[in-house]
Formats: C-alpha cells, sequence, structure tokens
C-alpha cells in the first residue's frame, strides 16, 4: 500500500510514527511544504528567547526518519489533490498516485482584518523563518507590541522581553487566556506578568497599525494610539482549508471527518488542526495526538472510534503552570464553581461542578492536584460529599 501524507507537522508525523510502531510496511511518503523536518511549535518560543539552540528546535535527528523508513520530501508542497485518479499534484507540474491518503495540512495564523497588517515591520510566528525575521528586525525595533493576549502572544512577549525588549499586548477580549481562564484568574495572571516589565491593556480593539510603510504605532478603535516599532500579531490561528475545498471535500469551519478520521472520500484520512469532528476544531495537541493514532489504526483496516478529547492544556504561560481542563466558563444555569486564590503567590483554582461532577478545572501557580482532578473529569465521579475540601492543599484524592 502507498500512503501519501500532507503535512508534517505533529499530526503527520504521529501518524507515521504510530504506522511503524504498529509494524506497518506501507510506503510511506510525506511531503513538507517547509524546508524542515518536524519540530513542535512551542520550541520556536524558546528559540525566540534563545533559551535553545536551532538544532534543539526538532523533535528528531534527522537519521530517525531514514531509520523508520519514511521517505521525507521537504519544500515539497502539494498544491492539488484529485481523488477521483488519486493523484497528488505539485508546483511541477509533478504528480504521484496514492492508495490512500493523510491529510494534515494544520492551520495558518490568522491576521484580523485592519488597516496596515501589510507594513513592513508586521509579523506572525508559525515558522522558524518567522522566528528569524522577528530575531532580525527586533535588534533595531525594541519597542513592541503582541496583538493578542492568548497563549502565543503571552509567549512571544515574555520570549522578547527577555531578549531586553520594550513590550507590551494588547487583547481584544476584557481579559487574557480567554479560552483558558475566566476573569478572576485572568487577574492574577495579568498581576504577574505586568510584574515582568510587560504592559497589559485588554479590552481595546485595535483598528489600524500606523505608518508610512514601516510600523509607527497601532490605533484602538476610539482613537487612541500606541507607538510601536514593529508589531506581531498573535490572533489565533484557522484551519488551512486551500487543499480540502479545491478536492470537493466537505468542509465547514473545518475539514469534516467521521469518526473513522475519514473525510467525505473514504480513501482520504485527516486529523490535526485542520479536522472538525462533530461539528468541534480542536486546536490542541492532545486531540492532534488522539485522531493521528486512531487513524493510523484505521488506515490500515481496524475500526476504532475517535468520539471527542477533553479540552486539557497543561503548560507554563510565561513561566507559571496553568491547567485548563473542560468547560471552565459556563454560560447556562445549572453549574456550582468553586475557587480558591492565593494572589500574592499568584495562585487560582477553580472547579466546575455540574450534577456532583467536575466538568471543567483551572489550577494556575500550581501542579498540585493536576491529575488527581483530571482522573476524577475524565472519571466523571461524584464529587459532591468532598466538593468543599477539593481545593485544600492536603486533600486526599484517593478518598473520591
Amino acid at each position: 500500500m502507498r500512503l501519501v501524507v500532507v503535512g508534517n507537522g505533529i499530526a503527520a508525523t504521529i501518524f507515521a510514527k504510530t504506522l511503524r510502531e504498529s509494524g506497518s510496511d506501507a510506503d510511506i511518503d510525506i511531503y513538507a511544504e517547509e524546508k524542515y523536518h518536524y519540530y513542535p511549535r512551542p520550541n520556536l518560543i524558546d528559540f525566540l528567547a534563545d533559551r535553545i539552540p536551532f538544532e534543539r528546535i526538532f523533535a528528531f535527528p534527522e537519521d530517525w526518519y531514514a531509520s523508520h523508513n519514511l521517505n521525507v520530501h521537504l519544500k515539497s508542497p502539494v498544491i492539488a489533490i484529485h481523488p477521483d485518479t488519486k493523484v497528488v499534484e505539485f508546483a511541477n507540474e509533478k504528480k504521484e498516485k496514492y492508495d490512500k491518503l493523510f491529510l494534515a495540512s494544520g492551520s495558518n495564523s490568522f491576521v484580523p482584518p485592519f488597516k496596515g497588517a501589510d507594513k513592513k515591520g508586521v509579523f506572525t510566528l508559525w515558522t522558524i523563518d518567522d522566528a528569524y525575521d522577528i530575531l532580525g528586525y527586533v535588534s533595531d525595533h525594541p519597542n513592541l507590541t503582541v496583538i493578542g493576549g492568548g497563549l502565543l502572544g503571552l509567549e512571544i512577549a515574555r520570549a522578547l522581553r527577555n531578549r531586553g525588549a520594550e513590550v507590551r499586548v494588547v487583547e481584544f477580549f476584557d481579559r487574557l487566556l480567554p479560552r483558558q481562564l475566566d476573569t478572576q484568574g485572568a487577574s492574577i495572571l495579568q498581576e504577574q506578568i505586568e510584574m515582568m516589565g510587560i504592559e497589559i491593556k485588554v479590552g481595546v480593539a485595535t483598528e489600524e497599525i500606523c505608518g508610512e510603510g514601516e510600523v509607527t504605532g497601532l490605533r484602538f478603535k476610539g482613537g487612541e494610539e500606541l507607538a510601536a516599532g514593529m508589531a506581531i500579531i498573535a490572533a489565533g490561528s484557522r484551519p488551512d482549508l486551500r487543499l480540502p475545498q479545491s478536492a470537493g471535500l466537505e468542509t465547514d469551519r473545518g475539514l469534516v471527518v467521521n469518526d473513522h478520521l475519514q473525510t467525505s472520500n473514504p480513501a482520504i484520512y485527516a486529523a490535526g488542526d485542520v479536522v472538525q469532528h462533530r461539528g468541534r476544531v480542536y486546536g490542541i495537541i492532545p486531540a492532534t495526538f488522539e485522531m493521528a493514532r486512531l487513524a493510523a489504526a484505521n488506515i490500515q483496516g481496524q475500526s476504532k472510534e475517535y468520539t471527542g478529547t477533553i479540552p486539557f492544556n497543561s503548560l507554563k504561560v510565561v513561566g507559571i503552570n496553568l491547567t485548563s481542563i473542560g468547560l471552565v466558563n459556563p454560560e447556562e444555569d445549572g453549574y456550582e464553581e468553586i475557587r480558591k486564590e492565593v494572589r500574592e503567590e499568584g495562585i487560582y483554582k477553580k472547579l466546575v461542578i455540574k450534577n456532583g461532577v467536575i466538568v471543567g478545572a483551572i489550577l494556575m501557580g500550581t501542579k498540585q492536584g493536576v491529575s488527581e482532578i483530571g482522573r476524577l473529569i475524565t472519571a466523571k465521579s461524584d464529587v459532591t460529599k468532598w466538593k468543599d475540601s477539593l481545593l485544600k492543599d492536603d486533600f486526599d484524592f484517593t478518598m473520591v
């Protein structure tokens, strides 16, 4: 069987790795748009902050691919998929046949439609080359603004602050990390970030990046202006749907797949940021891992179902431990919220409970209880008897 893999990000790499570890002897060709082998995108932040050298960006040494009999074609972007003839097409008019195809085209940085986004000095961070471009510009323009107060925006801000730049973050929503935190937790995080020397402005809508050809500042809705020598847009990402749409595959907000990770064409499977499953686009690493592994099993003829992933982000944001699980900002009635904070230490804990079961949690500034609470959420355990004690530092989770 000849398998063609489009993309070489985390979904593609885990998919191919899983196939080889399961004993598959299929011919696997991976076609990459970039000139680099796979690297975890968070490593770009460490590179930007000068915490790791270039060679440590990559997940595997170059000889790993040969040892796993994976044919990786760098700088070989697929420009079209022809499902009827099972052919992929390249810019040089070269074409390759496949028996089955795994589509992992991922996502792209989202650039909001405000004026001036095409000026010199405006950047996004999505690739290694983006990181080099930012480093080349910031050395002469150390007064910068990051547009976006999500995970990526805050990490970019801290990385460049570590290099001595004067950094501020502007966020459209009324708080930082609107997907992972509530208002109370976000205010504690903002205090911690501001103590690092990073200015934060929330609740401001960027209308224009100002300057004659080069960035000189930002203008916000309402007329307020802010001087800046460069701007980095970190306003989230969107699934890259160019290939699936041109191939006639079913798309919505993402590339639609069924529970077996098949697209509307049964010979084409998909996983990762490009995918929409049961109406949901996840865009998180745990979901990508799970999808890629199940797709690898199913493309070999197994019948394993993907039923979704509970959002579980456990990471460090500007050096602060943060775990956000499940539903953390319920908008309907019937939910109970239990909180604990130690503001001076940057610690914030929150549980969201419905019908005695934890359905969401925030744990910031500590790792204590993360795995135990994650287990209770997954198991849908009834915690009614212990709900007032769960956030105590000395609580014994073996009782639940």
